[in-house]
């Protein structure tokens, strides 16, 4: 049976058809989406994000192009999206993990809590997010309202008052 013949059973209802259309190009899906982004489990889930658009475009779907080249269009489009999400520059995640982790060496646990207090409310809550809680610096963006950059700009500005204060104090 031809693709856009499922396409029509699937609009129908088929939940058969949809499971075959799944079968047939799942596994390519997902190695194209994981040569696009490099994670496993993000091609898994980019995988599946490209599924449940494919279904839910179906209505607009004309047959017009082919069913593949649109399958693989949705992925496509995904794929850009996710790199266009900006991820934390691995060179400045690693200065600002050894900004902490030298300011946390140098002082006791009441003297960084005395440094954490010195900040301003959103430069503290991005530091104890980071690395007290260990989040990502996009998690840390989603949890206050900004953007990932915001975020990497408050932890780097926290580490370097941080810094300011303790040397002040010493």
């Amino acid at each position: 049976m031809g693709d856009d013949d499922l396409v029509e059973r699937i609009r129908l209802g088929d939940e058969a058809a949809a499971e075959t259309l799944v079968r047939r190009y799942y596994t390519a899906i997902l190695r194209y989406c994981l040569h696009r982004c490099g994670s496993g489990e993000r091609a898994e889930d980019l995988t599946q994000e490209t599924f449940l658009r494919l279904f839910r475009s179906l209505p607009g779907y004309t047959g017009k192009r082919k069913f593949r080249a649109f399958l693989y269009t949705i992925a496509e489009r995904l794929c850009i999206d996710e790199s266009r999400r900006m991820r934390p520059c691995s060179l400045e995640e690693q200065q600002l993990a050894a900004e902490y982790d030298e300011l946390r060496r140098a002082e006791d646990r009441a003297e960084i809590d005395g440094l954490l207090e010195a900040l301003p409310p959103e430069q503290r809550t991005a530091v104890l997010l980071r690395y007290g809680e260990q989040l990502s610096f996009q998690e840390i963006g989603s949890v206050m309202g900004c953007s990932l950059r915001t975020a990497q700009s408050r932890v780097r500005w926290a580490l370097k008052k941080m810094r300011q204060v303790r040397d002040d104090a010493g």
